[in-house]
């Protein structure tokens, strides 16, 4: 049997496609019937602008900010993942999300199933319900304003610099972390990882490729081992 995680130890998730097996956009713009917008407007505009315009397409369609939460709700997510995050997180874990998706999608599908209260930390779009009852989500970076500048990142979010700033407030010199993830927008946080760092991947994914693609190079600088996700939670949710 491995070797039990222990306090030091910060687990870094992924959301879409890695916590859950969909996408939490995907998912309500399809399930509450705005699908043909979606893919009318998709060619013209980026993803987060895109994911803000489809929430007041669903307001206008008469959808509330509480169909929506309904709508995640009633999606699925493998008993494995939630067993592996309660025992992660009573092993001394420190359990942190970072994902491109929202908190009103993040928070309603950890609330639902018991482990939101397993995570010291979301860093995600940030989203709220306006005085009309729009469901309205705004960038984590301000591009505009301040952009981070990093040309593997989509303008709203760089998971790289957002792992650098969980690296900085650690609490121990020796903490060590494991990122999860599946996407292209996680390739730029696994480069920020060091040595006796994990990076879990999803087989066969846009993170597995880009791994498998320059698996010397990230060898080379960081020592990194890239492991298949689902063994991690496969391992933890049966002990």
């Amino acid at each position: 049997m491995a070797s039990a995680p222990a306090p030091g130890v910060v687990v870094v998730f992924d959301f879409d496609r890695t916590i859950i097996d969909w996408d939490s956009d995907d998912w309500v713009i399809t399930k509450l019937g705005a699908a043909d917008a979606s893919r009318r407007l998709r060619p013209t505009m980026r993803w987060n602008p895109l994911m803000d315009r489809m929430m007041a397409e669903l307001h206008a369609r008469g959808k509330t900010a509480e169909d929506i939460r309904d709508c995640h709700r009633s999606a699925p997510l493998d008993a494995h993942v939630i067993s592996a995050i309660k025992t992660a997180a009573a092993l001394g874990c420190d359990l942190k999300v970072v994902s491109d998706a929202n908190t009103f999608f993040i928070e309603t599908v950890l609330a639902h199933h018991g482990v939101l209260g397993c995570f010291s930390e979301i860093s995600t779009n940030p989203a709220r319900v306006d005085a009309d009852g729009r469901l309205r989500i705004s960038p984590f970076h301000d591009s505009a304003a301040t952009p981070h500048g990093c040309s593997l990142c989509p303008e709203n979010m760089c998971k790289g610099k957002i792992i650098e700033k969980i690296q900085a407030m650690a609490s121990t010199k020796n903490q060590h972390f494991i990122y999860i993830g599946d996407g292209k927008g996680d390739y730029c946080p696994s480069l920020k990882l060091g040595e006796g760092d994990y990076v879990m991947s999803k087989e066969n994914y846009p993170l597995w490729k880009l791994i498998c693609s320059n698996k010397q190079l990230l060898k080379f600088i960081h020592g990194i081992v890239a492991r298949n996700w689902k063994r991690l939670y496969l391992s933890w949710s049966t002990r």
